[in-house]
């Protein structure tokens, strides 16, 4: 079976191959080359049609017809070919994975209608039915409440799996879908998880006509929740590598971008997945330093039976107040510290909720991105046991978790309720505790960015926790094709521009140089100044800009350092000292370069001088004691050396390596052998060097111009090691 696997993917793979380019014969051909081997009736009808029309094409052109439609139809038929190649890519993909085939043959099989005028009137009728629910008598109106809602909520999972598991759409479906999405008859709720489901659907596979109904309902809808979940849903699935086959990608979105509004929002988006790549750190960093101060800071201990609060000493509080004090200015300080985190971006409740998934809840793939609302029918024991709580009443109602994790905190709360000690359930039972000591919201985020980021988190759970996310693709792998939708051609070119440098910047400060470089190397060319040059290292054309930025001169300077070009770094600190004059970092790094080029009694100038100055400067000392080992003043070398271990808060291997030498160099071997020895374990730890690599690898050359010979050289190696 897996043979026949590879087989067919080696064959389709010629398909995408011939797609890409934009080759619609050769696309064909190897459509027909792959039915060959893998047969289908309905398929090679299809087929047939596309290869009578590209063969009616050929032969008008063949003749030296003009035709002024001819790019026109062999687009069509380069998308026609398309789409039969992406439904037979979508079979394959079925049947790859017993989990989604089981979706698609189930809502399938059930001889249900779905038809889009069927899937409208169900939705109209709910959001009827639920405005006449207020009309009911009161002891019947929750019964009929919710078996509504059950049978609703059965029905909108279903659309959600059909929708997901679903072929290539036409545009009529695109444009009957995107009514259904903006009508202000049906529900909010409804809406927002059918475009979760394209968005999944068309992640897995680019369809034109989902692309553009997204775009659309962006666009149009008067739904914040719904059109955030659009954008998210387009920016992730642009795909680049069907430019030529779909270049009305490029159009539609390039005109979307001539709204400001809407390249600071994808601006947001793409930030904001950046912070999702931060979860673990932000995690470990709550986990690991947040949280346990908040406890020491608090009055509440863990035990075998949960939280419990620890007596007060109320004859420490008499005589010592401003303690108290000073504890509750730390743990506010701590918690400020978790908000601020939140403010940024981070995700600071992946951590604690991704421990909460495992609810029956979840097992329906429609609940992790569900919009949160009370009268879901799965959680409704939970709400019955709970009724008149109003601390989670109030939470329920805030912004502090998104959709996914309010769940979670329904499910949960039972068991963590039960945990705290009694003043505190009580205190929240009556609706005591604040939510904004508890972080719940931040009042100046605008409605529009809090929707995106509770949305982009649910989407996140999903594609991190859920059992058969490997069965779907990932849209946050970091060096996959859709995350990093910055760095796409199809948004080059376009007011989107103005906005990379700050998206560039954060993705250098969350350390994702490589994402930062697939975005940068996209900047027109008037963008290309300073900052530009910096970011790819290339200095030289940086100082063609700015000869006298000092940035700029120092890595320069460095550059040339590490590359062994020592005169050309000489060159470029004289003119940071020119700028800067006395800078002592700049002369010590002159003299270590003057050292390395052997102009020991210049560099000795300097460094004597920088001694006098700032005679508890380390660094100054080691760079003098080694200039003095290269010269051969080994006494005088000792005596840096030996202030340099005795003050140094951490020794480092090159000092063990440097004191190691000139020991050597005055033949006290067997201290030498010790400073080696110790310069060797810590170089093995540090660059984990392969075993087999000479210890002196780099020193030969050194060491020959000073009298030791090979020989020596080899048994000082076995005297180290040995």
């Amino acid at each position: 079976m897996r043979i026949v696997e590879k087989e067919y993917d080696k064959a389709l793979r010629r398909v995408t191959k011939a797609l890409v380019e934009g080759n619609c014969g050769m696309a064909i051909h190897e459509m027909a080359v792959y039915l060959t081997a893998w047969p289908e009736q309905h398929t090679q009808e299809k087929l047939n049609q596309l290869q009578d029309d590209y063969d009616q094409m050929t032969s008008h052109w063949q003749r030296g017809e003009e035709d002024p439609q001819r790019e026109t139809f062999y687009q069509q038929l380069l998308q026609r070919t398309y789409v039969l190649y992406s439904n037979v890519l979508h079979y394959h993909r079925m049947k790859a994975s017993p989990y989604l085939y089981s979706l698609y043959t189930r809502v399938r099989q059930n001889r249900k209608d779905w038809s889009l005028a069927a899937i409208r009137q169900e939705m109209e009728d709910f959001v009827s039915s639920v405005a006449m629910l207020q009309l009911e008598p009161e002891h019947t109106r929750k019964a009929k409440s919710d078996a509504l809602y059950k049978t609703h909520q059965q029905q909108m999972n279903q659309l959600f799996e059909y929708v997901l598991t679903s072929r290539q759409w036409t545009d009529s479906v695109g444009r009957q879908f995107t009514a259904l999405l903006t009508a202000p008859t049906t529900d909010s709720n409804d809406q927002q998880l059918l475009v979760s489901a394209v968005t999944m659907s068309i992640i897995n596979q680019f369809d034109m006509a989902k692309f553009r109904m997204l775009t659309d309902v962006y666009r149009t809808s008067n739904d914040e929740a719904v059109r955030q979940r659009a954008l998210i849903g387009w920016a992730l699935s642009l795909n680049k590598e069907l430019a030529k086959v779909y270049p009305e990608q490029r159009t539609i979105v390039g005109e979307l971008l001539q709204s400001e509004n809407v390249c600071q929002e994808l601006t947001e988006l793409q930030i904001q997945l950046v912070y999702c790549q931060d979860e673990s750190k932000d995690t470990n960093t709550i986990m690991q330093e947040i949280m346990p101060d908040l406890m020491e800071r608090s009055n509440l201990k863990m035990t075998n039976l949960g939280l419990t609060e620890t007596e007060e000493d109320e004859l420490e509080s008499v005589l010592h107040p401003e303690k108290e004090d000073e504890r509750m200015e730390q743990m506010e300080a701590t918690f400020r510290r978790m908000m601020d985190m939140q403010k940024r971006g981070s995700d600071i409740y992946y951590g604690g909720f991704s421990q909460m998934k495992r609810y029956p809840f979840f097992y329906d793939i429609s609940n992790w991105v569900v919009p949160f609302f009370m009268e879901h029918p799965d959680i409704q024991q939970q709400v019955a046991r709970l009724d008149g709580n109003r601390f989670l009443q109030q939470v329920m109602k805030e912004y502090a978790f998104c959709n996914s994790d309010k769940y979670s905190f329904l499910l949960g709360f039972e068991v963590v309720i039960n945990a705290l000690p009694d003043s505190v359930r009580e205190m929240l039972r009556r609706g005591e505790a604040s939510l904004n000591e508890l972080g719940a919201g931040d009042d100046t985020t605008p409605p529009s960015a809090m929707e995106r980021r509770l949305a982009v988190m649910d989407l996140y759970r999903f594609f991190r926790l859920y059992p058969h996310r490997e069965e779907m693709d990932d849209p946050f792998q970091l060096n996959g094709p859709h995350w990093n939708f910055f760095s796409n051609p199809l948004v080059a070119g376009t007011p989107l521009d103005a906005h990379k440098r700050e998206v560039v910047r954060t993705m250098r400060k969350h350390q994702y140089p490589w994402s930062a470089r697939q975005v940068y190397e996209t900047f027109p060319e008037e963008m290309h100044d300073v900052e530009y040059y910096l970011w790819k290292e290339d200095y030289q054309k940086a100082l063609l800009l700015e000869p006298e930025n000092e940035r700029v001169l120092a890595l320069s300077a460095r550059q040339c350092f590490n590359f062994g070009l020592y005169e050309e770094a000489v060159a470029k600190y004289q003119k940071l000292l020119e700028l800067l004059p006395g800078n002592v970092r700049y002369l010590l790094n002159k003299a270590v370069c003057l050292v390395n080029m052997g102009q020991y009694d210049e560099a000795l100038t300097v460094l004597y001088q920088l001694n006098y100055e700032h005679p508890d400067d380390l660094h100054v000392c080691r760079a003098l004691a080694w200039a003095l080992t290269c010269q051969g003043k080994l006494e005088q070398a000792d005596r840096y050396y030996r202030q340099v271990m005795e003050a140094a808060e951490e020794v480092t291997g090159e000092d063990h390596h440097n004191y190691g030498c000139n020991l050597w160099l005055e033949h006290r071997i067997e201290e030498a052998a010790a400073q080696l020895r110790r310069y060797a374990e810590k170089r093995e730890k540090k660059e984990k060097k392969d075993e087999e690599e000479s210890l002196f690898k780099d020193d030969v050359d050194w060491l020959k111009k000073r009298g030791i010979s090979d020989a020596e050289i080899n048994m000082m190696e076995t005297l180290v090691q040995g």
